[in-house]
């Protein structure tokens, strides 16, 4: 993967922009539901593309890569690889129940004017931001991304799905495991582990790019951060939402965005 791919994909990676833009990031499993065996591998594909779920734009970086077994435990992935337009790595479930596939990306993108008045951006860690000296005008915001599928193997469980407490993170009532078209599916979004109120989520269906209209379907949380969502078809879909609030961990930054995209597959009844 060429540098100029690397850093862009990165940058996609730790802010991912709002639905009105092209550019969606996700991660899509070979398999979402194993029937019940002693073990089982998957294939995970993870890409950065125009269309869902299509490989046509930047692989997604995978440095940030995080599996939970249903035991906790932290799992290691196998044969991982990039290309040119997306990357990929295979999971061996050795365990009963649910595994969380994660990338997760924390940084600062940052704002400024140079020496010669011309306006610039950079982007990076804490601490490894690269601002020259004599920047004016300097603006710092904090970004926390969080993108993910699931993978169960027999029975499902949520175990693996208790949220760490950072950031925007999917706390589901309904297990992301067992969606079915034409049945109402609850979640909640919690930021920082308290419950994430009004906030807009976005859902789509894959296979936009055979389809004219995006057919979005849109829901806002309560004040416990609950939603609901009723899938119209069986499938892959991709569901977004973010945060921006004045409440960064980075003293450095004055403000914070915080996103979360999943990849969920829905089944025929």
């Amino acid at each position: 993967m060429s540098k100029p791919l690397r850093v862009f994909a990165l940058a996609l990676a730790m802010a991912l922009p709002a639905l009105a833009s092209a550019h969606k990031a996700f991660l899509v499993p070979s398999a979402t539901v194993l029937s019940d065996g002693t073990e089982a591998w998957i294939t995970v594909d993870a890409a950065v593309s125009n269309d869902l779920f299509n490989f046509n734009h930047v692989p997604l970086r995978v440095d940030a890569l995080g599996v939970v077994a249903p035991d906790g435990s932290n799992v290691t992935p196998e044969n991982v690889a990039s290309g040119k337009y997306r990357s990929t790595f295979d999971l061996h479930l050795t365990q009963q129940g649910t595994y969380r596939i994660a990338v997760v990306n924390d940084g600062l993108m940052a704002s400024y004017e140079d020496a010669a008045g011309k306006k610039q951006r950079a982007r990076g860690r804490a601490g490894a931001l690269d601002i020259p000296a004599g920047a004016r005008n300097v603006e710092i915001t904090e970004t926390q991304n969080r993108i993910e599928t699931f993978a169960t193997l027999g029975k499902p469980e949520q175990a693996a799905l208790k949220p760490t407490g950072k950031g925007l993170e999917l706390a589901p009532v309904t297990h992301p495991n067992d969606l079915f078209d034409g049945e109402k599916a609850s979640f909640r979004f919690l930021m920082d582990g308290k419950p994430a109120a009004n906030v807009e989520v976005h859902v789509l269906a894959g296979g936009t790019r055979y389809r004219d209209r995006q057919d979005e379907i849109l829901a806002t949380t309560d004040a416990d951060g609950a939603f609901s969502v009723t899938f119209p078809a069986p499938g892959l879909y991709w569901l977004n939402a973010s945060v921006s609030d004045a409440k960064p961990a980075s003293k450095d930054a004055k403000a914070r965005r915080a996103s979360y995209t999943a990849t969920l597959e829905v089944l025929p009844q």
